[in-house]
């Protein structure tokens, strides 16, 4: 049912943990599931980001997303890290199962979360970043099912 790659980041998770001080951080949710996710990000002066972390409470998936999103902003500029899409997350992952595609989604969230925050706290916008939603499943179908 999950990748080897799933498992992998499930069952050894990447980054995490809490970042002091973080340059920015974003938590969302998802009301259908009651997954949580917290991004924490260390930016640099030249827009680097030096470290991440992430908290999550959530099914396997949910951890797996996380750490494998972490991974694939470490290092990246800030803009770089605003491409990282859920599919990204998923192809990382060599894929998941269609009902825990959310997963993904969250993860994609909460890093622009993070980078929201990051970016009103710095006065300065991220162009082509949107004001990141708190509940995922406004971004999914059937929203009026959540309430």
């Amino acid at each position: 049912m999950y990748s080897e790659k799933v498992m992998d980041h499930f069952n050894n998770p990447r980054n995490v943990g809490e970042i002091e001080n973080a340059s920015g951080v974003g938590t969302v949710g998802n009301a259908k599931c009651g997954d949580i996710m917290r991004m924490y990000l260390d930016i640099d002066e030249n827009g680097i980001i030096q470290d991440v972390k992430f908290k999550t409470f959530g099914c396997g998936a949910a951890v797996a997303t996380s750490s494998m999103a972490t991974e694939l902003v470490k290092g990246k500029t800030v803009k770089e890290a605003l491409l990282v899409t859920n599919k990204a997350v998923m192809e990382a992952l060599d894929g998941l199962p269609p009902v825990k595609v959310h997963c993904s989604l969250l993860a994609e969230e909460a890093i622009h979360a993070a980078l929201w925050d990051y970016a009103e706290k710095n006065n300065i916008v991220i162009e082509g970043l949107e004001k990141p939603v708190n509940d995922i499943a406004e971004k999914e179908e059937d929203v009026s099912e959540t309430y």
